[in-house]
């Protein structure tokens, strides 16, 4: 078993980066969790009362989210009410010694509380402020509200997820959430090496949820353009590219991806069917895909009589890249994710000790860790206020007034 403690770590790759987070949920915290693992330094703003609302969020173990246990590792937590002018002057006195500002509030909250970015700059000309919303901070629609499964609809991702003919389906995760994340650290990291490289300005990145899915749909536009091609829904097969699909098996699904030239030649080889394989109009995908329905049968007819594992094993030894459908079970007990230290051990504030995801990249001299667990509802408020300068009868009084806890 990895552990996440004691061993020496390192200096992170952010190390010394400081990032206020005005975030919630997923879109915005996925993003400062990132850069938390890699030694940023992540001081989270919540309301005082709820806090984050992902702290209620699916399975919880003493009232608390398991989720909200990964997503909000390696961060300071202050409880402070931003709809309050103390509190918003006290968030100014924070981004004013920020590098990063990262919120997902919808569009001119913040401009409303006085914290847009035009009087956040004046304060601090090199801040990094990373926005992200439904519909980005400009356009037409910027106003409406927006969630993750929305924006795998707008994007194109959605009309693509689930069977032919049939109601289209969630991938099962918040993808779109964090798309916008992933695509908001990267702009996170390319606006400080502007700043700190060329001497730049701080900026602001405008992430928006359907375009952060937009931008990995691949051909989608491409097609449309040049063919007026409208790509469908198609199961588990990806269409265009033959053979690669799930096949039955006596105990589930294999998925085979033998869509190479010579890989299909070891597909076919493997499965007793030459005479596919050393087809002339089968040598290339083109002729693969005209005529898939048939490879795809002479598949599945040697999978259904085999086992999952069978099919592995068999496909292992002729070089055929194929998988089994993983679940939870399987993940925590694949010895690769073992050995990757993708499963990592990690004690919470109660005490509880969970298996959870490693991190991701791997960076070979200034790797990712777990530092910090996740931390109670307020419960760095009293020390940041304090690295602030403020004194114990001044966190008092805005205890008082409700603008902290």
């Amino acid at each position: 078993m990895t552990e996440a403690t004691p061993k020496p770590q390192p200096p992170g790759a952010l190390q010394g980066l400081r990032v206020v987070e005005m975030g919630q949920l997923i879109a915005g915290p996925f993003a400062t969790k990132t850069l938390g693992d890699f030694g940023a330094e992540v001081i989270k703003i919540e309301p005082p009362g709820g806090g984050d609302p992902l702290r209620g969020w699916r399975l919880l173990q003493d009232g608390t989210s398991v989720w909200w246990q990964v997503q909000s590792r390696n961060k300071r937590s202050i409880a402070l009410d931003l709809r309050s002018p103390e509190g918003q002057d006290i968030a100014r006195r924070l981004v004013a010694e920020a590098d990063v500002l990262v919120e997902n509030f919808r569009p001119g909250t913040l401009e409303g509380w006085g914290l847009g970015p035009q009087a956040l700059h004046a304060l601090n000309p090199g801040l990094v402020m990373l926005r992200i919303s439904g519909y980005g901070q400009t356009g037409p629609y910027r106003d409406r509200p927006g969630f993750g499964v929305i924006g795998e609809a707008m994007g194109g991702l959605r009309q693509l997820t689930g069977e032919p003919g049939r109601v289209p389906v969630r991938c099962g995760v918040s993808i779109g959430d964090t798309l916008a994340a992933l695509h908001g650290t990267i702009g996170v990291l390319l606006a400080l090496y502007h700043h700190k490289v060329h001497g730049g300005a701080g900026q602001v990145i405008d992430v928006a949820l359907h375009e952060a899915v937009f931008n990995v749909m691949e051909n989608l536009v491409p097609e449309y353009s040049a063919f007026g091609a409208v790509r469908e829904a198609a199961g588990s097969a990806l269409p265009g590219i033959a053979p690669s699909n799930a096949y039955r098996c006596t105990d589930g699904f294999a998925l085979v991806a033998g869509n190479g030239d010579s890989i299909f030649k070891r597909l076919m080889a493997c499965i007793g069917r030459d005479d596919l394989g050393r087809s002339p109009d089968l040598a290339h995908n083109s002729g693969r895909v005209a005529r898939v329905a048939e490879i795809d049968a002479a598949i599945e007819a040697w999978t259904l009589q085999r086992t999952v594992a069978e099919v592995l094993e068999a496909l292992g030894r002729a070089q055929v890249p194929a998988g089994k459908v993983y679940d939870a079970r399987d993940i925590v007990e694949d010895p690769h994710y073992r050995a990757r230290d993708m499963i990592l051990r990690q004690t919470t504030l109660d005490g509880h000790e969970l298996e959870v995801p490693g991190i991701v990249p791997k960076l070979s001299a200034t790797p990712g860790s777990l530092r910090t667990p996740a931390p109670y509802l307020g419960g760095d408020t009293d020390a940041v206020l304090r690295e602030m300068g403020l004194v114990d009868a001044d966190i008092a009084r805005l205890r008082a007034l409700g603008v902290v806890a």
